[in-house]
């Protein structure tokens, strides 16, 4: 099998973290580098995280830190959901490798022009990153191969009643991106809502002999309880889901719409306007996707963790 060289932009966090053990188990890819941006925590506390992470699941990849705040906006955390450090209650061991030296953009930009066009960018954190990374190499969205985000929602949001987290964290670059022409897709909260680790699921990871599992399996409880106080029926997996859909694009069904981010509204700041009716007329920026394959999810969740018994 040939690898598809990604990069993966992320702000660990508690499902980040799942996301990157999905990332580095699996075997559809050459992970060029994992870049660091602002958002669930602090850049130097989600960096650490991010670092900690990559080493403890045994991947040599590179980590690249980047933005530390938002390009215009006031910065938000996720503290409430991700604790004080970001990762809730787990205590990784200190990384045995040091951080790159350059800037998460200029990073972006040499990989890409290495890749001739193939490159693939699995954006799970705020976009400052990759909105930053556009502004200074504008033709680089020529020689990026697609964009997966996750962030947004067709309809209503988690971090406020109109925004889902990672866009409001920083609409302005989330704008940017949208309105950038690189082939996008979006896995916002209409899939990740969808995608649910329920408690006996939990129990049957919990079963998986090896340290990455045992940490997954924390994460999955913790989220249990978390999500449950919020309605759901199991785990919510945001992040997981848009590596998963990065693995296996069957197992998200997905529309093209125009899709527009507010970044003036009193109410509705970092809310994705996703033109369902086609009332603008815009043409489409984005796959957005609407449905998931749960159970195919879990069965490929569970595939992965199971990679580090080897």
């Amino acid at each position: 099998m040939i690898r598809r060289p990604i990069i993966i932009d992320c702000d660990p966090g508690l499902d980040d973290t799942i996301a990157l053990f999905m990332a580095i188990a699996s075997d559809n890819f050459d992970i060029k580098g994992v870049t660091a941006v602002a958002g669930n925590q602090t850049l130097p506390k989600i960096s650490k995280n991010a670092l900690q992470i990559v080493d403890f699941a045994g991947s040599n990849a590179p980590v690249v830190k980047g933005a530390d705040r938002p390009l215009i906006k006031e910065a938000v955390t996720a503290e409430h959901v991700h604790g004080e450090t970001g990762l809730g209650d787990i205590v990784l061991p200190d990384a045995n490798k040091s951080f790159l030296d350059k800037k998460a953009w200029d990073f972006i930009y040499e990989e890409a022009i290495k890749c001739n066009g193939e490159l693939e960018i699995i954006a799970i954190g705020p976009l400052t990153n990759i909105a930053i990374t556009l502004l200074k190499y504008p033709n680089i969205k020529y020689i990026i191969s697609r964009i997966i985000i996750m962030g947004g929602s067709c309809g209503l949001g988690n971090d406020t009643p109109a925004a889902e987290f990672n866009i409001y964290a920083d609409p302005d670059a989330a704008k940017i991106v949208f309105e950038s022409g690189v082939n996008l897709t979006m896995v916002g909260l209409d899939a990740t809502h969808k995608t649910l680790l329920y408690e006996e699921e939990i129990e049957q990871i919990s079963k998986i002999d090896n340290k990455v599992a045992k940490v997954a399996t924390r994460i999955f409880k913790n989220g249990l309880a978390f999500s449950l106080q919020n309605g759901f029926t199991g785990a919510v997996q945001h992040d997981p889901m848009a590596m998963a859909f990065a693995i296996d694009e069957t197992l998200m069904k997905s529309k093209k719409y125009f899709v527009g981010v507010e970044t003036k509204g009193e109410f509705t700041r970092g809310k994705t306007v996703v033109d369902i009716y086609n009332v603008t007329g815009k043409a489409p920026n984005a796959a957005v996707g609407i449905d998931v394959d749960r159970e195919g999810f879990v069965v490929l969740l569970k595939k992965l963790l199971e990679k580090y018994n080897e």
